[in-house]
């Protein structure tokens, strides 16, 4: 099933090129008592997704449909706990930073064991329909598509070999990235430098997660091309690793990691990416307050 949040804050369900509003399923949903029952659930709806999931089966026969051309479409994950990320986690795109030291700088070496994952704020967090917005004219903005998964129940110091099953689904996601020497964290968490989307494609449709094509192309140019077979350190790992070090709680995100070919955007360019099994998006890049 492809969820997806769309204009005024409607839940959808995308079939072929329309939306379904789905809306009406979220009475399903438990009132959360605020703020303990919030902090323990994590996002709500993927806190409940098979409750949903079921009553969308019921309520999808007398849906309204729209075009899908034309429609708003936000960001699938409404209130993720948390954004993590995978550092240099292909081969060829570790080359390429090695090879550029000038753009990547040194200051992050070493194995993804040893530089650690890293957080991003979720303020950065937008969908598709939005554009990414450079904040730092001055400096390098580059573009990094990668498969995002999002967590779907509560995990902590999972097994590597349990750790798809925590997973709700997958979205095709662009950690946008400030060039520089500080702390990923602080140049991957710019406003809009988080980008999910198209939709959510529930976990069930991914019959494999780790062979997966993934593409991103710039004003129809080539950049980025690739298989989610050549990460280096695999989903069910980069899993159940960061539950170690947090509990994962529903609506969490982890995006899995770039390839080469990762290059700059300057306002008037156009991204579009697209990730097997998911689909495919186009995001404007523009200035920031344009």
């Amino acid at each position: 099933m492809k969820i997806c949040w769309y204009d005024d804050d409607r839940l959808g369900v995308v079939q072929g090129d329309q939306i379904f509003d789905v809306t009406a399923a979220l009475r399903v949903l438990p009132a959360p008592q605020y703020p303990a029952g919030c902090k323990a659930q994590g996002d709500l709806l993927i806190a409940n997704l098979d409750a949903v999931r079921a009553e969308i089966e019921r309520v999808l026969p007398q849906a309204a449909a729209r075009p899908l051309a034309g429609a708003k479409l936000l960001c699938p994950v409404a209130q993720p706990g948390k954004i993590i990320g995978v550092p240099v986690n292909y081969a060829d795109h570790v080359a390429e930073a090695k090879a550029d030291a000038a753009t990547f700088t040194t200051r992050f070496t070493g194995s993804i064991e040893e530089q650690g994952l890293f957080l991003k704020a979720t303020s950065s967090l937008i969908g598709c329909s939005e554009p990414v917005q450079v904040h730092l004219p001055n400096r390098l903005t580059h573009h990094e598509i990668e498969l995002g998964l999002v967590i779907g129940k509560s995990a902590k110091n999972v097994k590597a070999e349990d750790a798809l099953s925590y997973v709700a689904g997958y979205a095709i996601a662009l950690d946008m990235t400030v060039r520089g020497g500080e702390d990923r964290s602080m140049r991957k968490s710019v406003d809009t430098y988080s980008v999910l989307g198209p939709w959510l494609v529930t976990a069930d449709e991914i019959a494999d997660p780790q062979a997966l094509d993934l593409e991103l192309t710039v004003n129809g140019q080539p950049r980025q091309r690739s298989n989610t077979a050549k990460m280096i350190m695999y989903i069910a790992q980069q899993i159940a690793w960061a539950s170690t070090f947090y509990t994962l709680m529903p609506g969490d995100i982890i995006m899995t990691g770039t390839c080469e070919g990762v290059g700059p955007v300057v306002p008037g360019d156009r991204i579009h990416a697209r990730v097997e099994g998911i689909g495919e998006m186009d995001v404007d890049v523009v200035a920031a307050g344009a």
